[in-house]
Parts: C-alpha cells; structure tokens; sequence
C-alpha cells in the first residue's frame, strides 16, 4: 500500500512539474518570438526610414507611394557638396557640387529597393501603410510622411490578444512605425534597438 502511495505521489508531482514548465513556456517562447520579430521589422522600417530621408534629399519631399520611392531612388542623384578651405575665414574657399547616382548609396547600404515595401514575416505581399503629404506647424509649412504596419500583420500564431497578458505594453492591432501624420518627426515608435 505504501508503495502505490509512493507511486501515486511521484506521478503526481511529475504532474505538477509539467504544468508548471508548461505555464511558463508561453510567455517565454511569446517574448523571445515578439523580439525576434519585432527586430526584424524595425530593420526593415529603419531602410525605409532611410531611403525617404534620401528621396527627401534628391525631391524635398517625402514619398506618398513606394512606386515613386523606388523610381526616383533607382534613377535620380543625390547631391553632395566638398568644400575645401575654411568658409568660417576671411580666406578663400572652393566649394565643389557633385552628383552621385542615389542606387549607389542604396546599394551600399544594402537596402533592396524590389522588396522594401513588403512586411518581413507577413503573408506574402502584404506591405507597410505609407503616407505622406505636407501640414502648417507653427506657421511654416514642413513635409510629413508616416509608415507602419499594425503588429498583428507580422506576428502570426502570436497575433492574439490573448497574449497582451504576458506582456502589458503588447497591443495587436497597434501600429509600428515611423514618423506622424501630425508632427513633423520621423523618429520610430519601436524600443531603442
């Protein structure tokens, strides 16, 4: 009798140790995913943010399409200027403007114009929102652009609500982006990466 109550409590907490692994594997597998993902999406708004601050160069304007993004970045210069001498100084100086093609710059940086609209771990084809257009702040008149897309797009079996439990700041319908229809800034509402 003694030993099937042995049995009995061995099984028992075996049971036990399982349902606890169980309950905290969730949350852990969920946040490991979440950064993981959450990473690779802000690597790929981060080229976006970094091709329309160069489209902004070459136009001074943002782009409201990724068409036209990747048009004028595949076909258009970029402008740089080499001053030599001290221009602070009473002494002469010689400024020199050049062109240099924009795909150049893009290419070094690795960017790949073909796929920057699409969302990394998405169904296939699904891209960011883009927008981008002009507003009046404190009386001048500045560009504004703002990409994202919302965090349940790339998330996939994590997608649900559900799991805002592991995580208090995880909302699934939530934007990621860059910049603000509202505010002339392009900083990215992501965690400092």
């Amino acid at each position: 009798m003694r030993a099937i109550i042995n049995i009995l409590l061995v099984l028992l907490i075996g049971f036990l140790i399982y349902t606890l692994y169980s309950i905290v594997k969730e949350p852990i597998a969920f946040q490991k995913e979440k950064d993981k993902r959450e990473s690779i999406v802000v690597d790929q708004l981060k080229n976006i943010r970094t091709s329309q601050e160069m489209f902004r160069d070459i136009t001074g304007e943002f782009a409201p399409n990724f068409d036209t993004l990747v048009s004028v970045l595949k076909t258009d210069s970029l402008r740089f200027e080499r001053v030599e001498g001290d221009p602070d100084s009473d002494d002469k100086f010689v400024r020199t403007v050049y062109f240099k093609n924009a795909l150049d710059s893009i290419n070094v940086l690795g960017i790949n114009l073909d796929s920057l609209r699409y969302v990394p771990l998405a169904s296939k084809g699904t891209e960011f929102s883009i927008d981008a257009d002009t507003m009046t702040y404190q009386k001048t008149l500045v560009n504004v652009v703002e990409v994202g897309t919302r965090w349940n797009t790339f998330m996939g079996k994590y997608a649900s609500p559900k799991y805002t439990m592991y995580d208090n700041s995880y909302v699934p319908n939530a934007m990621l982006k860059f910049g603000d229809m509202n505010t002339p800034n392009i900083t990215g509402n992501w965690k400092n990466k």
